[in-house]
């Protein structure tokens, strides 16, 4: 029997979600309030570093995901003030320097993603808004005397992510050591503007969590709280997200290029490739399914995990892509790996034109970018990880267009069991 009153509370324990949380039972009173139509809101910040967010941001637009599934109203506040300085937390050296230019067009990226996984219409839609709204009208002497003589320097260089940096000799600067204060000050405008009485975030933000709900109770009087998720990280130690042929993006959309966008068939791809030992905790935490579905997935032994593991890579695909999508790389999947047939996979299209006789193997790898770089394509071949059109490859040589596959009218290309596209020349 769960300890919780409210909907959300109980979801985001029972789920896995909880890490810290400023005050437990006063925001579990809070959110059962909402359960009767007091609708509690809730936010999280994304600054707008790439013009898409990667898996490691998932866990928290899941967190949005069920406030709003719970009655309440989620925010989402876009850091087109804050990423002008770069969140210091979890860094050890500075963000490059962004042109407004380049953070626009980051923040138009992002959006495609929440539009997806939250709801912008009905009674409790999500608002999504932009501290560049209120930061960039800030004046420097006024947000002084209003802001900064609520902080002390002492609490600050104990923050966290400032003692690292210091410990390890590495340089921050000015303008990052004030990005505390800022986000403080998002927490105090979110509350002013849209009475929002939370602030969600990974257990990275808490040090910065604790010091707007500090500032907001120190200027309006306000009780606000905060929560904050574990790290997440693979069972083999790996942060989440991140894998070794770099981000798993969560933007299918190929006109944001190709270092920022990842395929339905290779999301569904990567979560069909979880761990043994992650399963159940993944689907708890990245799916919508019931917990007693749940349950009885992660409780499948050997061989049958391989249902589960299907079960989470359509359930997370559908979820962002669609349930066509997710149907349609399953579909891929299985005739590639059970029948070798390749229909469905990802596919690239190369000009004749421009290579008119003869493509390498290099070259169809990092066409197809199942390699960023010539480097990594050679050492992949090294490897003996390579194949084009089943057949291994050991060294780099030309493959003719009279060596594509008729079924498909393109190259198969393929680095290890599981990472397969067609490369299709036009």
């Amino acid at each position: 029997m769960s300890k919780y009153k409210s909907q959300l509370m109980k979801t985001l324990t029972e789920r896995g979600f909880l890490y810290q949380c400023t005050d437990e039972t006063a925001l579990d009173q809070l959110a059962a309030k909402g359960d009767q139509g007091d609708r509690l809101r809730g936010y999280i910040g994304f600054d707008c570093t790439a013009p898409s967010l990667h898996v490691g941001s998932l866990v928290q637009i899941m967190m949005l995901r069920i406030l709003q599934k719970s009655g309440g109203q989620p925010i989402v506040l876009l850091g087109g003030g804050t990423t002008k300085i770069g969140d210091p937390s979890d860094k050890d050296k500075s963000r490059p320097i962004l042109t407004p230019e380049k953070i626009e067009a980051n923040k138009n990226g992002i959006k495609q993603v929440f539009a997806k996984l939250l709801s912008f219409d009905g009674p409790n839609a999500a608002i999504m808004v932009d501290n560049a709204d209120w930061l960039d009208q800030l004046g420097y002497i006024e947000f002084l005397r209003t802001i900064g003589t609520h902080f002390t320097i002492n609490k600050m260089v104990a923050l966290e992510s400032v003692k690292r940096r210091l410990d390890n000799e590495q340089p921050m600067t000015f303008l990052e050591f004030n990005y505390t204060l800022l986000q403080s000050y998002d927490y105090l405008e979110l509350y002013r503007r849209h009475d929002c009485r939370l602030q969600m975030g990974g257990s990275d933000q808490w040090g910065n969590i604790l010091g707007g709900a500090d500032l907001t109770r120190r200027i309006e009087g306000a009780e606000v709280y905060g929560f904050t998720t574990p790290l997440i990280t693979t069972a083999s130690g790996a942060k989440m997200g991140k894998t070794a042929d770099g981000a798993r993006w969560l933007n299918g959309d190929e006109n944001l290029g190709k270092d920022f966008t990842l395929s339905p068939y290779d999301y569904w791809q990567f979560w069909r490739n979880t761990e043994d030992a992650d399963v159940g905790r993944f689907l708890r935490l990245f799916t919508d399914l019931p917990l007693d579905e749940i349950a009885r997935l992660e409780a499948l032994e050997g061989a049958d995990i391989n249902q589960a593991k299907i079960r989470l890579a359509n359930e997370a695909t559908a979820m962002l892509h669609g349930v066509d999508a997710a149907e349609l790389a399953e579909d891929a999947a299985r005739k590639t790996f059970e029948q070798g047939v390749s229909e469905n996979l990802p596919t690239f299209e190369i000009s004749k034109a421009e290579w008119p006789n003869a493509r390498s193997t290099i070259a169809l790898l990092l066409a197809g970018q199942l390699a960023k770089s010539k480097g990594e394509a050679k050492r992949k071949i090294a490897e003996g990880a390579v194949r084009i059109n089943d057949e291994k490859i050991t060294e780099s040589r030309n493959h003719n267009y009279n060596e594509i596959l008729e079924s498909v009218s393109a190259f198969k290309v393929q680095i290890g069991k599981k990472r397969i596209v067609l490369v299709k020349p036009v």
